[in-house]
């Protein structure tokens, strides 16, 4: 039998899963990772805890499989794509904690940049729009205020990289500094048509060219693990951001297929080919995972509060105890009767960016419920939903490509089936979720598939993709329509004017 381990580093916590040839799950292992929040607007990580934490569950998933490094083919990573880390090269040992991509400290640089008018051109070669968000101000900042860091960045000393390139150099030894293409078209310093870190751009930021890794396709020789940490050495052959490792598990390879992650917060990617589209919708551009060195792209969105509405039901109101009692309470009334619910605990995000609006909840009669709240929250999940992909399909129609035609699901909250119905009445296209929801990992166990010779193509993978469940809209199209205006109504409440 042939073995894939992927390494699954995010935000919150490591794991590591073991998938045998076919992508069914074999092993797999999790460890929390602790938060830092030094003051408010600022969070980090502390990169040898990543390590350690990451190293561990790659132990025990490998210890649980009761299979030896030799019997792994290869190993992926995925990770959590924008947080920035820079390290000395010569000791390995971080210089700062890791600046975790919701850090927002780099916000005045960003607002600068903006006032100098440079957001235009950024755009042009990234496809991001100038945030905080992304690692580019996040290095900037840390440069500028760790003391000797600019002074030892421009003597060569230092290295940066976002979370994969940082485990890497500690998987191999510090052989290899390098990273894949979707995780450094995350950086705002990658020129996105060429796949080269972008001169003017690192003029632009003043960062040395020397601190940067080399970038590879997704699918590549990214080196061999040191033969002490995994009983062996392990040949490193895909490495993903997140999100484009989701996009790349869930088989969607060709332009228009589109899917969804349900976590905390949402995020949805359709993929456009080898075409570079811009959005006049407020989704940004992204490079897909390439498994060649034929550039790929995507349209990405983000809804800031998914899954978390669930987790204030729980802690904020609690109206519920456990997060999985919230389907029972929802299904408990016919619908929300009339209430909605805008989430918007910290603004809204694509398509509408309103960072000032607020939650609201309206239609409130005597009559409401508890349980009417409750559903109304779960459904605020598939509004959201909706009005992204509405957005999606709009930019796709004007670069003269079709409209998605179904939404793939994965991610902690695509197992609630009352939202994953509603998701699809208010589409009106099918809403499909995969046998593996561990679509992140597998992206990455796939991709390392790929560059070792366990799958000869993509054409495999699509073969591989299983559906566990199709919910097909049941729900007229007039009546969903009637809904998402309502939304759409509830949205413009949620923003108050300028006082």
């Amino acid at each position: 039998m042939t073995y894939l381990l992927a390494l699954d580093q995010g935000t919150s916590s490591s794991r590591s899963i073991v998938f045998d040839e076919r992508g069914r799950i074999v092993a797999q292992a999790q460890r929390e990772l602790p938060q830092i929040y030094p003051q408010p607007g600022w969070v980090e990580h502390d990169p040898l805890e990543i390590w350690r934490t990451q190293l561990a569950t790659a132990r025990e998933a490998l210890a649980q499989a009761g299979i030896g490094a030799s019997s792994v083919r290869a190993l992926g990573i995925t990770n959590q794509r924008e947080t920035t880390v820079l390290w000395n090269r010569k000791t390995g040992q971080p210089v700062h904690h890791a600046i975790v991509w919701q850090d927002r400290r780099a916000e005045p640089a960003c607002a600068q940049l903006r006032a100098q008018g440079h957001a235009a051109a950024i755009q042009a070669k990234t496809g991001l729009l100038v945030d905080a968000y992304f690692s580019g101000t996040k290095l900037q900042w840390l440069l500028d205020h760790v003391s000797g860091a600019r002074a030892a960045a421009e003597r060569g000393e230092l290295a940066f990289g976002t979370v994969d390139s940082w485990l890497i150099w500690q998987l191999t030894g510090g052989q290899r500094h390098v990273t894949d293409v979707s995780n450094a078209s995350r950086t705002m310093l990658l020129n996105v048509h060429t796949n080269q870190w972008d001169e003017e751009l690192l003029d632009l930021l003043r960062i040395p060219r020397s601190l940067l890794p080399e970038v590879l396709p997704s699918a590549s020789d990214f080196g061999r693990t040191q033969a002490d940490l995994l009983g062996g050495p392990i040949a490193i052959g895909g490495v993903a951001g997140d999100q484009q490792s989701a996009l790349f598990g869930q088989a969607c390879f060709s332009a228009g297929m589109a899917k969804n992650t349900y976590g905390t917060g949402c995020f949805m990617l359709m993929h456009t080919g080898g075409q570079f589209q811009s959005s006049h919708n407020g989704l940004i551009t992204t490079s897909a995972a390439q498994p060649t060195a034929q550039p790929a792209f995507a349209l990405e969105g983000s809804v800031f509060v998914g899954g978390a509405v669930v987790q204030w039901l729980r802690d904020g109101l609690r109206a519920i105890s456990a997060s999985s009692e919230v389907q029972a309470l929802a299904e408990s009334v016919p619908d929300s009767g009339g209430v909605m619910m805008v989430p918007a605990f910290t603004g809204l995000g694509a398509p509408y960016w309103k960072p000032e609006a607020r939650g609201t909840i309206t239609g409130l009669t005597r009559g409401t419920t508890i349980a009417h709240i409750a559903r109304a929250a779960l459904e605020s999940i598939a509004y959201q939903s909706a009005a992204l992909l509405a957005a999606m399909g709009r930019d796709a129609v004007a670069a003269g490509g079709s409209p998605v035609s179904e939404l793939r699901v994965d991610g902690g909250a695509c197992v609630n089936d009352l939202l994953m119905q509603f998701q699809a009445d208010l589409l009106g296209i099918p809403v499909v979720r995969p046998a593996v929801v561990e679509t992140t990992a597998l992206g990455a166990a796939y991709l390392a598939g790929l560059a070792s010779g366990v799958y000869a193509s993509t054409a495999e993978l699509s073969d591989l993709w299983r559906a566990e469940r199709r919910f097909v809209p049941t729900l007229p199209r007039a009546q969903a329509q009637t809904l998402m205006a309502r939304w759409e109504h509830a949205v413009a409440q949620a923003t108050l004017p300028d006082s």
